[in-house]
């Protein structure tokens, strides 16, 4: 008896299944791959059962790898080695005019006297790739088990892929010297402003 009215407290009613959600509009664009896993996410939290929920996220993890045709706007979610690959690539192309450029090293050269600068430069080069990834909405990036329990996967491997870009390619390539640490850091983070912005494009343009 118990087991039936938990069941029953883990299944929409009928009426409710077929009740359009609020605001919605028939003459409104067509429901999306985002829109199907914002209902699959309303519907495992409504769940009490742990099988059913586990059976949900499956279900979940089985629809974000459905392909969509369309190149702009399609729902992206989670970072695997394809995704860093593509940031890598991404990267490169934004980093590589970057590393034969005199002016990484003047504009290094630059902030390094100026602190507050170099703060300001790095933030924008954060924002800058937030806002790519998160807020332009080129695609439909999804957070799906951030690390630690805040950091987005994504967001983490773009601008980690370029930092190290960075640093390796402007000390392979001699574009630093490390008997000055500090201006070759500086001169690395200015490297790594470019190499974000294209790590964070080449990463969610693919659709991937």
């Amino acid at each position: 008896m118990a087991d039936a009215a938990e069941a029953s407290g883990d299944e929409f009613e009928s009426d409710e299944r077929r009740r359009p959600r609020e605001g919605d509009e028939s003459d409104d664009e067509p429901p999306t791959l985002g829109d199907l896993l914002d209902e699959l996410d309303e519907y495992e939290e409504s769940l009490t059962d742990p099988a059913r929920r586990e059976r949900m996220q499956e279900i979940i993890e089985t629809a974000t790898e459905v392909e969509e045709p369309a190149v702009f706007g399609r729902t992206i979610v989670g970072f695997d080695r394809a995704d860093l690959v593509e940031a890598t690539l991404g990267a490169l192309l934004f980093g590589i005019p970057m590393m034969v450029e005199g002016g990484t090293q003047e504009v290094g050269a630059f902030v390094a006297t100026r602190p507050v600068y170099l703060v300001g430069t790095l933030a924008f080069a954060v924002a800058t790739t937030v806002g790519i990834l998160y807020v332009a909405e080129f695609q439909d990036v999804r957070i799906y088990k951030p690390l630690l329990g805040f950091l987005p996967r994504r967001l983490v491997g773009v601008l980690g892929v370029s930092l190290l870009l960075s640093l390796a390619m402007s000390t392979v390539w001699g574009r630093v010297d490390w008997a000055n640490p500090w201006l070759a850091f500086c001169t690395c983070a200015v490297a790594f402003v470019p190499m974000a912005i294209g790590s964070a494009l080449g990463d969610i343009l693919p659709g991937s």
